[in-house]
């Protein structure tokens, strides 16, 4: 399936790419040794570690919740992830991506079987160029597989971005600073494999029939990803059996 998206043959993008091609993807699980499950996932420049650690007895007491687990997510991006160094420790944006990722990954996670307990989900972003929330996101989906936490449904990330009028998918930073015509959009999603949108979000403007368009365009982008995602954890699966053999 190809969405018919307008100037896609007089539109070129910096590096090159299709208007729906992802960059090239990397993703493997097991990355952290001491956490109950890890994960690493690298679109194109931009690299995220998400490792996870257990459920565990929430503490202090007065946080617990009897009737369910509760997920945790601590996003940050490493002082040396982008050319300009930035200032370690927590910080507005860092703190928004952290309960993004949260809203993301709950919807899918069966944590009435954790009563009272705490799944806890840190994301690093080592090496950052555009889509580190998606990224980290689809980091954090793997691990907690990797982990072993129930889940109803794999969840997958993509940025899809207008450039002035023309729709595209998986944005670099040289296309979330474009600022001709009508300037930059960009348009976060994560969805589950059955296509459940678990979360969504928009920055810059877009028509409601143009949105819809992106939608599908992410819905596709993010059936790439899950191909990739799952693939990562059947590789691990598969060496720990041939290493059982």
């Amino acid at each position: 399936m190809r969405i018919k998206n307008k100037m896609t043959t007089k539109f070129k993008r910096p590096d090159g790419r299709a208007i729906d091609e992802l960059r090239p993807i990397e993703a493997k699980v097991g990355v952290v040794p001491n956490a109950d499950g890890s994960a690493m996932y690298k679109s194109g420049d931009t690299i995220a570690i998400a490792a996870v650690y257990g459920p565990k007895k929430m503490h202090p007491q007065h946080q617990q919740n009897p009737l369910k687990g509760t997920l945790r997510c601590d996003y940050n991006m490493i002082s040396f992830s982008v050319s300009d160094r930035i200032r370690p420790g927590k910080n507005r944006r860092s703190m928004e991506i952290s309960e993004i990722t949260k809203w993301a990954l709950e919807p899918v996670l069966l944590l009435d079987k954790y009563q009272n307990q705490v799944i806890d989900v840190f994301i690093d972003i080592i090496q950052a160029d555009a889509g580190t929330r998606c990224a980290g996101i689809n980091a954090a989906a793997m691990a907690l597989a990797h982990a072993g936490i129930p889940m109803k449904d794999m969840v997958s990330s993509v940025s899809v971005g207008k450039l002035d009028k023309t729709l595209v998918v998986d944005l670099t930073k040289e296309e979330e600073d474009f600022h001709e015509g009508e300037g930059p959009t960009d348009i976060p999603i994560s969805m589950t494999h059955s296509g459940r949108i678990t979360h969504m979000q928009l920055d810059g403007k877009i028509g409601v029939k143009q949105l819809q368009e992106a939608i599908d365009l992410g819905k596709i982008a993010c059936e790439k990803v899950y191909e990739i995602q799952k693939k990562a954890l059947k590789d691990a699966i598969d060496m720990e059996n041939g290493g059982k053999e």
